[in-house]
């Protein structure tokens, strides 16, 4: 993937700016979202480890770097193939903190009940979220829990904060990426957000389509343990790998180009994003990252990937160039180049 692709004579379309009131697009975790944080929260709690725009904020006590991260889910429906809102809440936000590299320790949880929801569906959801938090090896070790009236929850909500150390030497930020680095993705695309879509019932047709739901903090420990020179980490969930790449190529300030005959796509997938106009570089992950490295360690950090159970499907999808700064390109397996943007308004709502 050596070849250098231009944004000569490509061009977006500007979105509608929703400056008045929320809208659904302003949690899609694309251009809303970001406009929404940097209109009205940035400016309200601005600080350094804010500043930096990454999945968790890293703060230093005593000599030792930690890594705080805090998430909210408010999935519809809570049950759906591969998972349910307790195993999102608790992998969520373990892989918000392994995206620093940060090895992931205690986790807070707050819930929002509604009236009427029935005890053994909350009962399910806890041991779901101890299961969940066994595997990932953390400690939920404080928590919240509030009551809305019939018809204010939609049965359940959860927010979440987890905390994390920082190992010595260890410094991935989403402004790391440098020209020449490989771009690798650990697994398929969008199955997330499609299994979520089929539990709806929006599909049309049944689709043997499970979310990817897994906490990755053994893979990511996995890839540190090679000694590989690992620049960024982050798991694309709203908004997809499409804008998370994004969001890379503005913090470092370098233009991301992928390969289209490169991205792992599950046929079930392709099938349903094909019949309902998607496109799977915008669905969303909740197992899945993006690893930005060295290109000389590529092929090692692959082999990690590959032989871990939550990795087995990984592949290099891309490469970072100097220009078009702050863009991602898709190379189409026509030999065309299209630009990749963020998500302009709200794709899948109530995926996550």
């Amino acid at each position: 993937m050596s070849e250098s692709v231009t944004m000569q004579g490509l061009a977006c379309p500007l979105p509608l700016a929703h400056t008045e009131k929320i809208v659904l697009g302003h949690g899609s975790g694309g251009k809303l979202s970001h406009d929404l944080i940097k209109t009205y929260f940035l400016p309200a709690f601005d600080n350094p480890a804010l500043r930096a725009g990454n999945d968790a904020g890293i703060v230093t006590l005593d000599a030792t770097r930690l890594a705080i991260s805090a998430d909210s889910h408010v999935v519809a429906p809570l049950f759906f193939p591969g998972g349910d809102i307790g195993k999102l809440a608790v992998c969520g936000t373990v892989n918000d903190l392994a995206m620093m590299g940060a090895t992931p320790l205690y986790l807070t949880a707050g819930f929002i009940l509604e009236e009427g929801l029935d005890m053994t569906l909350l009962a399910r959801v806890a041991e779901s979220m101890r299961d969940a938090a066994r595997e990932a090896q953390v400690q939920i070790v404080a928590g919240d829990t509030k009551v809305v009236q019939r018809g204010k929850a939609d049965g359940l909500y959860i927010s979440t904060a987890g905390v994390g150390v920082l190992r010595d030497g260890v410094n991935i930020h989403g402004a790391n990426a440098q020209p020449g680095d490989a771009v690798i993705l650990s697994g398929t695309l969008g199955d997330h957000g499609i299994a979520v879509l089929s539990a709806r019932g929006d599909l049309g047709f049944d689709a043997d389509i499970v979310s990817d739901i897994a906490p990755l903090n053994e893979l990511v420990a996995a890839i540190l343990e090679t000694g590989a020179a690992l620049h960024v980490l982050r798991d694309p969930t709203r908004g997809g790998v499409a804008t998370t790449l994004n969001e890379i190529a503005q913090q470092s300030n370098v233009g991301i180009v992928l390969r289209e005959d490169a991205l792992p796509i599950r046929p079930a997938v392709a099938a349903a994003c094909e019949m309902l106009g998607f496109d799977p570089l915008y669905i969303a992950n909740e197992g899945k990252l993006l690893a930005v490295v060295a290109s000389q360690d590529a092929e090692r950090v692959l082999r990690v990937l590959r032989a871990h159970k939550y990795g087995a499907d990984a592949a290099l999808i891309g490469i970072v160039q100097a220009e078009p700064r702050g863009r991602v390109l898709l190379k189409t397996s026509i030999g065309s180049a299209r630009v990749v943007d963020v998500l302009m308004g709200e794709l899948l709502p109530r995926i996550c």
